[in-house]
């Protein structure tokens, strides 16, 4: 195939990064939330206000027979699928239908997403600037981590008030849009993915020998491990940060504050890293984050003071491109 003939996925990789926005964007949300139910369904308990995380994490517990699903239904189905149930939580809470039951539902096309979008992002290009794709969606994933909590700040909470009635209007606009998207996804003309397994190994036309499951490559399970473990620092990190900043004795008004510079720290590594891998291997760039990410634990745990404070943080800027580097 001649190069005026190789498909252009610019404008479908535009929908893959928007698509990716509103996952970051509604899963934040959905944490940013927790302060605003305690108080307009107060006064709620500890187990009541955990019962919001849990219907909304809840769901990921299907992702192994949604992954199941995804085999018989295709995956460009399951994108159009998960889009527009987010759109349909979104917009049933407009009509009064329970909270938590609405938030399930946004939280099932939440998983459908995150199990059919990224191998979508894998094949719409080549497999050489995989890792490079991938990485512009975190950054988008990250930018809306940062715009999450100012919506609801700016647009749910903005008088000062706390009313189930506040969420509705606001929520029944992303719904809409969640729909409108899951439309043009659905006309895009994207990519078969083919999940079959051969009855054996075999040889490609490309001369590459490929084995008949993909579990019977170590890199498999120790990539499932290698990102379970990314998974722990990045949402160990704010986590533990409360205790960590009181263990080391510090003085600020709003110490939670400082957790912007973390997930800024991620912004910034995921915009400057798309950029890093264009000129160096995924491998290479991942050892180099591993490192340098390691380090920045290691020396926050032998330091004191605002020094130790500040490479616990900076931990972000260098962990920020490993998901998209192990997964690619």
């Amino acid at each position: 195939m001649t190069n005026s003939q190789k498909p252009n996925y610019t404008f479908a990789l535009t929908v893959m990064v928007v698509l990716m926005f509103l996952l970051g964007f509604i899963t934040t949300m959905n944490n940013s939330m927790i302060a605003f139910c305690n108080k307009a369904f107060s006064p709620l308990d500890d187990v009541e206000l955990q019962l919001i995380n849990t219907a909304f994490y809840g769901a990921y517990i299907l992702s192994i027979p949604i992954a199941w699903l995804l085999g018989k239904i295709g995956y460009k189905t399951a994108l159009v699928a998960g889009v527009i149930v987010i759109g349909l939580g979104m917009a049933l809470n407009y009509l009064g239908v329970g909270f938590l039951g609405c938030m399930f539902l946004v939280a099932v096309g939440i998983v459908l997403l995150q199990v059919a979008l990224n191998p979508y992002v894998l094949v719409l290009g080549p497999p050489e600037t995989a890792a490079t794709r991938l990485t512009v969606n975190q950054t988008f994933n990250s930018l809306a981590t940062f715009i999450a909590p100012l919506f609801v700040s700016m647009i749910i909470v903005s008088n000062g008030t706390y009313n189930v009635s506040q969420i509705q209007v606001p929520f029944l606009g992303l719904g809409i849009f969640a729909i409108v998207l899951g439309v043009i996804v659905m006309l895009l003309k994207l990519p078969a993915i083919k999940d079959e397994e051969p009855a054996g190994d075999q040889v490609a036309e490309n001369g590459k020998s490929y084995k008949s499951s993909a579990f019977k490559y170590p890199h498999v399970m120790l990539g499932a491990l290698a990102i379970f473990t990314y998974l722990g620092v990045e949402v160990g990190i704010p986590s533990f940060f409360p205790a960590k900043f009181e263990s080391l004795g510090l003085s600020v008004t709003d110490p939670t504050s400082l957790l912007s510079l973390y997930w800024g720290g991620l912004l910034v590594g995921r915009a400057f890293g798309s950029a890093i891998l264009r000129k160096f291997s995924a491998r290479k760039v991942l050892s180099g984050a591993l490192l340098l990410s390691s380090l920045c634990l290691l020396l926050s745990l032998l330091t004191s003071g605002w020094t130790s404070l500040y490479l616990y943080i900076g931990t972000g800027l260098f962990h920020s491109i490993m998901w998209s580097c192990i997964f690619s």
